[in-house]
């Protein structure tokens, strides 16, 4: 499998938390096309099972929603007012290009806009700050007013996702919003490739769960019964972290609780004796669906891996020598 162009595949299906069915189909109709036993859970979640030669229970989990954003309200211009779907870095959204998405099915087309958008006109444009009180969405419709807004069939509730502008460049980058955390779940779909191809037997029990509301804090809170439980999420590239976007992260802490020890210390030293290039950080302002399966009382233990991702929650970028080492960590784990 080409894990970036499958990566491209699923990056330009809109699917911001709450909006996620489209992707999910996508996903579960490539399960039924590769014969892998899967079903829904009644939040929209994807589980997908292969069975192993012992009772214990291993869960790998990637998460297919996005940032995004729902419609507050219209002005009285016929611009939106907008709420925003989990933390991105709104600075980033202005000039943004989106697509309206609503309710009775219907699209629309727009861009992120900043209440004092044009420098000829506006004395602060450059320094006034980009909150959700001080942006707008501009629509591409002839409308004038709130009227013209609604007899399109706009309302509050609608949801509006943002162009991933996804470009895979000759050099090996990936570059995207949402690489987190589409890139991972192109991942673990090649890694099940890979246990398809290889007639690889499985010591563990394993489920790879596909959540559909990490970026809204419930993602894997309800889950199968595991006794571990990996996430493979996005490596985080910045001020006093070792991680690089050609590395695989092996986070040992976030913002929530150190992940378990062994599970931890396996990741590392599998890692060394395949000479994967790889980062063990801590991540202060982060969580993860083993955050969320934790939280929510599971009795399992945890971890979390994933390719060093740059500018998180804003233009990211990951090279393909991270998302290699991701997959490979993930392999030699399960064989291990």
């Amino acid at each position: 499998m080409n894990i970036l162009a499958f990566a491209k595949q699923i990056l330009e299906i809109p699917s911001p938390s709450g909006y996620t069915k489209n992707v999910i189909n996508f996903l579960k109709k490539h399960c039924e096309k590769e014969g892998f036993q899967h079903h829904l859970t009644q939040k929209g979640n994807l589980i997908i099972q292969f069975p192993g030669l012992d009772q214990y229970r291993l869960g790998l989990s990637a998460h297919v929603d996005t940032l995004g954003a729902m419609v507050k309200s219209i002005a009285a211009d016929g611009t939106l007012k907008f709420s925003v779907i989990g933390g991105p870095l709104l600075p980033t959204y202005d000039g943004e290009y989106c697509y309206i998405l609503t309710r009775s099915g219907k699209q629309f087309t727009g861009t992120f806009l900043s209440n004092a958008p044009a420098t000829h006109v506006y004395k602060e444009a450059s320094t006034m700050p980009r909150t959700q009180d001080t942006m707008h969405i501009r629509l591409d419709a002839k409308v004038k007013n709130k009227s013209d807004v609604e007899k399109l069939g706009i309302g509050p509730g609608d949801f509006i996702a943002l162009d991933p502008k996804t470009v895979i460049t000759e050099s090996g980058f990936i570059k995207s919003r949402f690489l987190d955390d589409k890139i991972s779940v192109a991942i673990l779909f090649a890694l099940m490739d890979h246990i398809k191809k290889t007639k690889m037997v499985l010591k563990h029990s394993l489920s790879i769960i596909i959540s559909t509301y990490e970026e809204v804090g419930h993602g894997a809170a309800s889950i199968p019964d595991l006794d571990e439980m990996i996430a493979v999420d996005m490596g985080c590239i910045g001020d006093d972290l070792s991680c690089t976007e050609y590395d695989v992260s092996i986070c040992a802490k976030d913002s929530f609780s150190p992940y378990d020890f062994d599970i931890t210390n396996n990741l590392v030293a599998i890692a060394k004796k395949e000479k994967l290039s790889f980062a063990l950080d801590i991540y202060p302002y982060y969580g993860s669906d083993v955050s969320a399966a934790l939280r929510s009382g599971n009795n399992l233990k945890g971890g979390l891996v994933g390719p060093g991702v740059s500018a998180s929650h804003g233009m990211e970028r990951t090279h393909e020598d991270a998302v290699n080492n991701t997959l490979k960590l993930l392999i030699a784990y399960l064989q291990a």
